[in-house]
């Protein structure tokens, strides 16, 4: 996907480990005013395999929306390849992700942790910044 020429904030969500059960890396904004840990499913070269797959690297359009599921605003991934309503929310490994970008402040080998003040911080952010993108590599 190109970016528009007039986008204003682009995320870049680089992929730093990949472990059998989870990868891990790290979310910044190119005014570097957000870098956040992130954990999202095993990147799979094979088959997806539903709710333990992590989403395509590439380029999504990124929006606040109501999520019914989480009864909250949270970031949703636009037009994601093979999957629907990715998000970037709280918590903690994988069990916390069926495809989705799960935030934290802190991060090791096995998860995010203080998710919830990480999921503040980038719903804060990026409220009310129209044409954000998100590169996922």
């Amino acid at each position: 996907m190109n970016l528009p020429s007039n986008s204003p904030l682009l995320l870049t969500l680089t992929r730093t480990k990949k472990l059998p059960k989870r990868t891990l890396g790290v979310l910044s904004s190119g005014d570097a005013k957000l870098r956040l840990y992130t954990l999202e499913d095993t990147v799979r070269d094979g088959p997806k395999i539903a709710g333990s797959t992590a989403i395509p690297a590439g380029t999504y359009e990124v929006c606040i929306t109501y999520s019914p599921r989480f009864k909250r605003p949270l970031p949703l991934l636009i037009d994601v390849p093979g999957f629907e309503y990715v998000r970037i929310h709280s918590g903690n490994t994988e069990r916390d992700t069926e495809g989705c970008i799960l935030v934290g402040l802190t991060q090791d080998d096995e998860g995010v942790y203080n998710a919830k003040t990480a999921e503040l911080e980038l719903v804060a952010y990026l409220r009310d910044k129209p044409d954000v993108y998100i590169q996922i590599i």
